[in-house]
């Protein structure tokens, strides 16, 4: 989960990094960035806090022994979302071919630790691997420096100079120094998002000390090395924080009935089940829904005319892991697609299809032959492969510049020397 965002006057945010590298701010900046003392100094008050919270002088030494200043966290909690995507492309892109098959053999390496989850959790192993998926694309991302970054340059940063959440980042910047004093990782191992999101589903430190469970049994929990820790703590949070339903299906797509009122389809109002059939709504293929009382809610991710999604409790449940709709969506679809279901049967409005992942990887080598950087050629959709995207677009004169690789991308691609 991430913070909100906040705004902050960008020349003066430019024009303090260097002077947050040396540990300094003017007072104007101070004022812009809420630091009224260098960093150092900050380090050394904030000892008392973490001495009230149980941390040994000599873990807060150790960690705090090679900390800096990490500038780059505020653009990254200031920064506006750099590609504005429609719901089928958010899915097309994390529900790629590539999380597809990798899915399935996490699924099949991983058989036995899925059913013991199942058995303690009572969540399905669908949900799982779509937290995993999307999470850390099935722990591939868990350590790679292009991007996770040192948890306590990122947390002390924010906790010294983000005036807005200071009270926020300086809880979490406390629950991390309470890991390393109980001796369940290091310093050096603890590397996450420019927010401090760590391992194999991106917990928080807060989430690790109250979720996190020693699933593989070695005396700690960690959210990195197995997947075991991970996915036990995840399934966990989504039981207790989210009250998970065992055996309860996430939704159902839906056929909306002739000169349907979709003003209905706010994704906020409860009805059964029965009450929607009564409207004339029906599973996808045509099966009735009348007899279900299952209270439900009906979501139109793309609008009129697109898939008709009735969301049953368990979609909330996994979306208190995240606060975003279309995550969750994502999270539940590509754990489908994992365990063999289909895509939905209704087409997007102005959507297209899932590019394969030999066409990605065309894309991607076509793009690196004409010198734009995607980051590598392995079908794998991330934000490097989209600023090449977005660059060869307005090169080419393609609208909109979105980035998204798509047909009309491949195809230009193909024509382009």
């Amino acid at each position: 989960m991430r913070p909100a965002r906040h705004g902050i006057d960008r020349r003066l945010f430019l024009g303090a990094l260097t002077s947050v590298a040396a540990g300094f701010l003017t007072p104007g900046l101070a004022l812009a960035q809420g630091a009224a003392q260098p960093f150092g100094t900050w380090v050394e008050k904030f000892r008392a806090r973490a001495r009230a919270r149980g941390i040994s002088d000599a873990t807060y030494s150790r960690v705090f022994a090679t900390v800096k200043p990490d500038p780059s966290v505020f653009e990254a909690d200031r920064a506006q979302p750099e590609f504005q995507e429609e719901t089928w492309q958010y899915l097309n892109r994390r529900v790629s071919d590539w999380r597809i098959a990798t899915g399935r053999q996490r699924a099949s390496e991983y058989a036995a630790l899925f059913t013991r989850i199942e058995n303690d959790f009572g969540v399905d192993r669908s949900v799982m691997l779509g937290y995993w998926g999307m999470e850390s694309a099935f722990g591939d991302v868990v350590t790679n420096p292009r991007h996770m970054k040192p948890v306590f340059n990122s947390l002390a940063t924010l906790a010294w100079g983000d005036p807005r959440r200071r009270k926020y980042w300086e809880t979490e910047l406390l629950n991390a120094l309470v890991i390393v004093e109980r001796g369940w990782s290091t310093p050096q191992e603890m590397v996450g998002s420019w927010a401090g999101a760590m391992g194999h589903t991106q917990w928080m430190p807060e989430v690790w000390l109250n979720m996190g469970v020693d699933y593989d049994g070695n005396g700690r929990i960690s959210p990195f090395g197995k997947p075991d820790d991970a996915l036990a703590g995840t399934a966990n949070f989504i039981l207790k924080r989210g009250r998970y339903r065992k055996g309860e299906p996430w939704g159902i797509e839906a056929r909306l009935p002739a000169g349907f009122n979709t003003q209905l389809a706010d994704n906020k109002t409860w009805r059964p089940l029965s009450a929607w059939g009564g409207m004339g709504l029906t599973m996808v293929e045509g099966q009735s829904i009348t007899e279900y009382d299952n209270p439900a809610r009906l979501w139109l991710p793309g609008g009129a005319g697109g898939p008709a999604l009735l969301l049953l409790h368990n979609f909330y449940a996994v979306r208190s892991y995240n606060p975003s709709s279309a995550y969750a969506l994502a999270v539940v679809h590509l754990g489908d697609r994992v365990m063999g279901g289909e895509p939905f049967k209704t087409p997007w409005p102005g959507g297209e299809r899932t590019l394969t992942l030999a066409e990605l990887q065309e894309i991607q080598q076509r793009l690196t032959r004409l010198g734009f950087d995607t980051g590598g050629t392995d079908g794998r959709v991330g934000n490097d492969t989209m600023r090449a995207v977005k660059a060869f677009q307005q090169r080419a004169g393609l609208t909109p510049a979105d980035g998204y690789p798509g047909l009309q991308v491949l195809n230009a691609l193909r024509g382009a020397r």
